[in-house]
């Protein structure tokens, strides 16, 4: 257990920067890790990333990481965008579990890259999550970013935090949506009902989901969304609140549709971000799935 009582000239200080400073080996990154799991208590009690100190605050952390099981390399096809030596770029088909986790150590896209990059994977996110700077639910499909080393994981994530990387979607939803473009601004939080879900509250954290309408069909909309926050199933809460769910989507709708398809019909089509080495900016595009494709082709034929 680490300890570390605040001195006067420490004043004011953000507390993922104070121990930064005083413990130099540990990234800020692992430091707000570390506040967010609740194991860095301040005066014996949990506290926000954006917490001041006061002279005379005991703060007290472990580092020491619970034991992980090994996550194996598996030879599993992945469509690979782009790659150079600092990033791997994906598009994730449906059903592709981001990382390991609740049980499950196999058939992962962290499974994959293992196999393909070997050993060339930032490892900030340590064994279950090595090069993960951002995740796509299990049944989106697209886009998605993996760092290959940590100076490459530190940057993306800087820019994700501060919101200069840009992701959009498409997502096929039920219903006419009237306005042909809208901004939701909804703050999100778990479910206090169901606590594998996540809600609309006014407790929860800012969300921001830009839309527009790219076609619409008998019952059923095209959209294209561009979200400002990254929170937990943002876009498929957002679109349930107002009324026109996710086609597919069997956590925020009945799921009931006429296609057949199961998991939701959200695809995360293009990001646009800085790269982490030569600055030069990048403008990356997912090709639509073949089913949400099928399905937009028999959507044109009702017309």
């Amino acid at each position: 257990m680490n300890k570390y009582i605040v001195k006067k000239e420490d004043e004011n200080k953000r507390i993922d920067k104070l121990i930064a400073e005083v413990y130099k080996d540990i990234s800020r990154m692992t430091i707000q890790r570390l506040i967010n799991d609740g194991k860095l208590k301040i005066n014996n009690k949990n506290v926000k990333v954006s917490y001041k100190v006061s002279e005379g605050d005991i703060i007290e952390f472990d580092l020491q990481e619970p034991e992980e099981i090994d996550i194996k390399a598996q030879d599993i096809p992945i469509n690979v965008i782009y790659e150079d030596e600092d990033i791997i770029v994906i598009n994730k088909e449906k059903g592709m579990v981001v990382h390991p986790g609740n049980g499950r150590t196999e058939d992962t896209l962290v499974n994959a890259l293992m196999q393909k990059c070997k050993n060339s994977l930032s490892g900030i996110g340590g064994k279950i999550r090595p090069g993960i700077v951002h995740r796509l639910d299990k049944d989106t499909s697209g886009i998605i970013i993996v760092a290959k080393n940590d100076k490459a994981h530190i940057n993306l994530s800087e820019q994700i935090k501060n919101r200069k990387v840009n992701k959009y979607y498409i997502a096929l939803v039920r219903g006419n949506v009237i306005e042909n473009n809208a901004t939701i601004n909804m703050p999100i939080a778990r479910s206090t009902k169901d606590r594998k879900k996540m809600a609309v509250s006014e407790k929860g954290k800012e969300a921001i989901t830009h839309f527009n309408v790219l076609k619409r069909y008998n019952g059923y909309t095209l959209l294209k969304l561009k979200i400002d926050t990254g929170r937990t199933h943002q876009i498929r809460v957002h679109l349930a609140e107002i009324g026109h769910p996710v086609v597919g989507d069997e956590v925020y709708s009945n799921g009931k549709n006429k296609f057949g398809v199961k998991g939701q019909c959200l695809h995360a089509k293009r990001i646009e971000f800085v790269h982490p080495t030569s600055n030069k900016k990048m403008v990356l595009e997912a090709e639509l799935p073949k089913y949400f494709k099928d399905i937009l082709e028999k959507l044109d034929k009702e017309e």
